[in-house]
C-alpha cells in the first residue's frame, strides 16, 4: 500500500513538474484558434472592425516564472480583412499599410512584466510599415492544459492601442480616427 502511494505521488509530482516548466508554443493558426483583430473609429461616427487572416508566431511561457515569457508574431499585412473588398484595397494602399513595400508587420517582446499569475504587461517592438516602436500589450491568460489530440495548449488574450501616425501611416481621417485598437486571442500548442 505504501509503495503504491509513493508511486502514485511520484507520478503526480512528475506530471505536475512537466506541466509547470517553461515551454515554447506555436500559435495555432492551422486550426484557427488565434485571431488578430482591430477596431478604429470612422470619423467619430461608427466603428470599423477588421482582422488579419494570415499570421504566425510562437511564445514561450513558464507558469512558475511568467516574467520570463517571450512572444514573436509576424503578420501578413496583405491579409487585412474588413469585410469590404474596396475598403481592403484602400487599406493595403500607400495611404495605410502600403503592403506592396511592407508586406509584413512583426511584434517581438523585449520584456514581460507579470502583474499576477494570469495578467501581464508585454512590452515589445512592433514593426509596421517599416517603422519600429515600442508598444505595451495588456495580456490575460485564459487557460491551459491537455487537448483531445495528445497535445498541450496555453491560451492568452491581449489588448493594445497606438496612433497611426507613429508608424508613418499618412492618411488622416480626423481626431477620432487617430488611434487603432488591437485585440489578440492566441492559443498555442506546445512544441
Amino acid at each position: 500500500m505504501i509503495s503504491l502511494f509513493r508511486f502514485t505521488l511520484g507520478a503526480l509530482l512528475l506530471g505536475l513538474s512537466t506541466l509547470a516548466t517553461s515551454a515554447t508554443y506555436v500559435i495555432d493558426t492551422q486550426g484557427q484558434h488565434a485571431f488578430v483583430q482591430f477596431k478604429i473609429s470612422h470619423l467619430g461616427y461608427s466603428w470599423l472592425l477588421g482582422r488579419f487572416d494570415r499570421f504566425e508566431g510562437t511564445f514561450d511561457y513558464d507558469p512558475a516564472n511568467p516574467g520570463a515569457s517571450k512572444v514573436d508574431v509576424t503578420i501578413d499585412t496583405s491579409s487585412v480583412n474588413s469585410n469590404h473588398a474596396e475598403r481592403d484595397k484602400h487599406l493595403r494602399s500607400e495611404d495605410f499599410l502600403f503592403v506592396e513595400k511592407y508586406p509584413r508587420a512583426r511584434f517581438v517582446s523585449t520584456r514581460v512584466e507579470a502583474v499576477n499569475a494570469d495578467e501581464a504587461r508585454i512590452v515589445g517592438n512592433l514593426t509596421l510599415r517599416g517603422v519600429t516602436r515600442e508598444i505595451v500589450i495588456d495580456a490575460h491568460r485564459i487557460g491551459g492544459g491537455e487537448d483531445p489530440w495528445g497535445g498541450y495548449r496555453q491560451g492568452f488574450e491581449g489588448r493594445t492601442s497606438f496612433r497611426l501616425k507613429d508608424f508613418g501611416i499618412p492618411k488622416y481621417l480626423g481626431p477620432a480616427s487617430e488611434t487603432v485598437e488591437l485585440y489578440l486571442s492566441l492559443e498555442g500548442v506546445r512544441k
